[in-house]
C-alpha cells in the first residue's frame, strides 16, 4: 500500500465518519426535510471532495431550481457536482445497495431507478416532478450509465418530460478531470465491467487533479426530445476547451 493510498484512506474514512456525525445531528429536531438532505448532501460533498485531494473550478452560475443533466465519468461525479451545489440526484438502483454509499445516497434524498422498468422510470418521473418546484436542482445523468469520457452518449429522454411538462428550466452541465501530471482522464474514469471496490483504490493512489465543471444557461424547452438533443449537443460542446472561470 503506498503512502498516498493509506493517507487518502484514513482521510476518507474520518470524513464519512463526520458525514455520518452531522446528518444525526440534523436530525436531533425530528425527520429531516428535503432541503435539510439537500444541504447536508453539499456539506457531505465537499468534506469528501477535500478528503481526496480533488480541486474544483466552476464555470458559469450553479442553477438554483428545475433539471440539471450531465455528461457521467465515475460516481465521482456526484460527490464533485453535489459539492459544487445544493441539489437532488437520480442514480442507478444499485447504487441504493452499495455499503455505507447506498446509505448515505438515500440520506441526502437521492432517488434510484431501475433503467430495465418501465414502472420504475414512471415512479421516478413523479417523484421528479413533485421535486420541481423546489428550488434545489435534481441532478439526472442521461447517458444512463459512466463513460472512459472519449464522447457523450445519447441522452434518454424520458426523465425530461417532468421539467417539459411544468416548463421548468433545465440546465447543461459538464464534468472532466484535469491532471497536471499527464495523467489521461480515461485512466480515472469508471466504465465497463470493473468493480466500485477496484476502481475506489485506484482513486485513491491517483495524483491530486481537478475537477471542472461548467454550467450552461437554464432554458425551457417544448418537448423532451429536444430538450434532450438541445443538451446533449451543448455538454458535448462544453467538454472541449478550457475552463476559464473559478
Amino acid at each position: 500500500m503506498s503512502l498516498r493510498v493509506a493517507r487518502r484512506a484514513v482521510a476518507l474514512g474520518w470524513a464519512l465518519t463526520i458525514n455520518l456525525l452531522r446528518y444525526f445531528s440534523f436530525r436531533i429536531r425530528g425527520p429531516l426535510s428535503l432541503e435539510q438532505r439537500a444541504l447536508w448532501m453539499h456539506l457531505a460533498g465537499a468534506t469528501v471532495l477535500s478528503s481526496l485531494g480533488i480541486h474544483s473550478r466552476v464555470e458559469g452560475d450553479a442553477p438554483e431550481g428545475g433539471l440539471v443533466v450531465s455528461n457521467h465519468l465515475s460516481y465521482l461525479d456526484i460527490v464533485i457536482l453535489a459539492a459544487s451545489m445544493r441539489c437532488f440526484f437520480v442514480a442507478k438502483a444499485e447504487i441504493s445497495s452499495w455499503p455505507y454509499f447506498g446509505l448515505t445516497a438515500r440520506m441526502g434524498g437521492t432517488m434510484f431507478i431501475d433503467r430495465s422498468s418501465r414502472s420504475s422510470a414512471v415512479k421516478v418521473a413523479n417523484e421528479i416532478a413533485a421535486r420541481l418546484p423546489l428550488p434545489i436542482p435534481i441532478v439526472l445523468f442521461p447517458e444512463g450509465t459512466s463513460t472512459d469520457g472519449s464522447s457523450v452518449l445519447r441522452f434518454y429522454t424520458h426523465l425530461f418530460e417532468p421539467a417539459v411538462r411544468a416548463a421548468s428550466p433545465v440546465t447543461a452541465a459538464s464534468v472532466r478531470y484535469v491532471f497536471d501530471d499527464g495523467t489521461v482522464e480515461r485512466d480515472l474514469c469508471w466504465y465497463g465491467d470493473e468493480g466500485f471496490l477496484p476502481h475506489l483504490w485506484r482513486a485513491l493512489g491517483t495524483p491530486g487533479f481537478t475537477a471542472e465543471i461548467r454550467f450552461g444557461i437554464p432554458r425551457v424547452y417544448p418537448d423532451r426530445r429536444t430538450a434532450a438533443a438541445k443538451t446533449h449537443v451543448e455538454v458535448t460542446a462544453m467538454r472541449s476547451g478550457p475552463c476559464v472561470m473559478s
